[in-house]
């Protein structure tokens, strides 16, 4: 079981200042590399859009404009590049021919496949050079970590992450 929330703002103001800096690495690290995935590259702006409709099958333009905290012209013009380089599709419900519902295509599918391995092969090697113990703490608190994240944004839990506060 996990530990409750930090109490003191000292270890709270650290823990968040580490994971800053270790986002901002990541982004680097992806970035790095991100057009050997596939071609045409994807953006991260794209790839996150990706990512929630993979989460959330069938999505609208308006529950991933939210979530994105983005204006629709915006969403729209991220949804037609990843429809015109063939990840996306774009659906009229039939019950309401002006609500247009997102899918990945098996292309979107396969493109999240490889950013997945390609990740996860740079977080193997780093994880690799870590003490055991740590690796074993890491992966709870990022489990947790996740969890909290996702509750508020109503997603489903994300692949290979079980919070143990749960």
């Amino acid at each position: 079981m996990s530990q409750g929330p930090i109490r003191s703002p000292r270890p709270l103001t650290s823990a968040v200042a580490e994971m800053s800096g270790l986002i901002e690495l990541l982004e680097v690290v992806w970035e790095r590399g991100r057009d050997t995935v596939c071609a045409p590259p994807v953006s991260s702006a794209q790839a996150r859009v990706l990512f929630l409709i993979e989460g959330n099958e069938e999505m609208n333009l308006r529950t991933l404009g939210k979530l994105l905290g983005a204006a629709p012209p915006s969403v729209t013009r991220l949804c037609d590049r990843l429809q015109a380089v063939g990840f996306l599709e774009k659906h009229t419900r039939p019950e309401d021919r002006r609500e247009l519902r997102l899918a990945l295509t098996p292309a979107g599918r396969t493109y999240l496949e490889q950013l997945r391995a390609r990740r996860e092969a740079a977080l193997t090697e780093a994880m690799a050079a870590m003490p055991a113990a740590s690796r074993a703490a890491l992966a709870t608190g990022l489990a947790d970590f996740s969890a909290a994240v996702a509750a508020p944004l109503r997603l489903p839990p994300q692949r290979g992450v079980e919070s143990r506060s749960a």
